[in-house]
C-alpha cells in the first residue's frame, strides 16, 4: 500500500484521492507510512534520527491539515497602534469607519476608541457648522445693519474654521505620540462603543 508524500493519505493507484498529488509505485523496500499530523495546539517535531523514516528533502516543510485548531497564526497588525489611531482622524468619519471595518484593527480597543471618537467628532463639527450657518444666516439676511452682520458672519466662520483645524491637528499630534485624548461629551461615548 502506498502513501501520499504530500498529505500522508493512503493511495490506491497513481494519484492521491485526497490532494491529487502523483504517487510513485511502491517498491519492495518501501518506507513506513508517515506519522499522522500533530494534535491541535501542538507543533510538529521531526522523528529522531534512525527511527526508520527517510530524511526529508531539503526545504520541505510540514503541512498542516485544514480544520479547527490548524492554520497559520493570526497575522500581526502591519501598523503600530499609535499610527493606526492617528490615521483614524486623517479624513474624519471616513477613516474612522474604515478602521472600524478593517481587520485586525477592528478588534483593537485603542484603535476602535479613536475611530469612534473621530466619527463622533466629525458628526459634531458638521452639526455645529449647519446650526451656526442657519443662525448666522438668519441674522445676516434679516438684520437691519447688513454690513455689520456680514463682517460678524465672516469673522465667526473664520474662527470656527480655525478652531476645527486646531482641534484636528492637536488630535493628530497627540494620538501619534501615543496619548489618548478623551474629548468632552464625545470621548465618553466613544469609550462606551469601543
Amino acid at each position: 500500500m502506498a502513501f501520499c508524500a504530500t498529505c500522508g493519505a493512503q493511495v490506491e493507484g497513481r494519484f492521491c484521492a485526497k490532494c491529487g498529488s502523483p504517487v510513485a509505485a511502491p517498491s519492495a523496500g518501501a518506507a513506513a507510512p508517515p506519522p499522522p499530523g500533530p494534535p491541535p495546539g501542538q507543533s510538529y517535531a521531526p522523528p529522531p534520527p534512525g527511527a526508520g523514516y527517510p530524511p526529508p528533502p531539503p526545504g520541505a516543510g510540514y503541512q498542516q491539515a485544514p480544520g479547527p485548531g490548524y492554520g497559520p497564526p493570526p497575522a500581526a497588525a502591519p501598523m503600530a497602534d499609535n499610527l493606526a489611531s492617528t490615521l483614524c482622524y486623517v479624513l474624519g468619519f471616513v477613516t474612522g469607519i474604515i478602521f472600524l471595518v478593517m481587520a485586525p484593527y477592528n478588534q483593537n480597543r485603542t484603535v476602535r476608541f479613536h475611530a469612534f471618537q473621530s466619527i463622533f467628532l466629525s458628526i459634531g463639527v458638521i452639526a455645529i457648522r449647519i446650526v451656526l450657518g442657519m443662525v448666522l444666516g438668519i441674522f445676516l439676511f434679516h438684520g437691519a445693519m447688513f454690513g455689520t452682520f456680514w463682517m460678524l458672519y465672516s469673522l465667526l466662520w473664520s474662527l470656527y474654521g480655525l478652531a476645527c483645524l486646531a482641534i484636528w491637528i492637536y488630535m493628530l499630534i497627540q494620538t501619534y505620540q501615543g496619548r489618548a485624548v478623551v474629548l468632552p461629551i464625545i470621548g465618553p461615548m466613544a469609550q462606551k462603543q469601543a
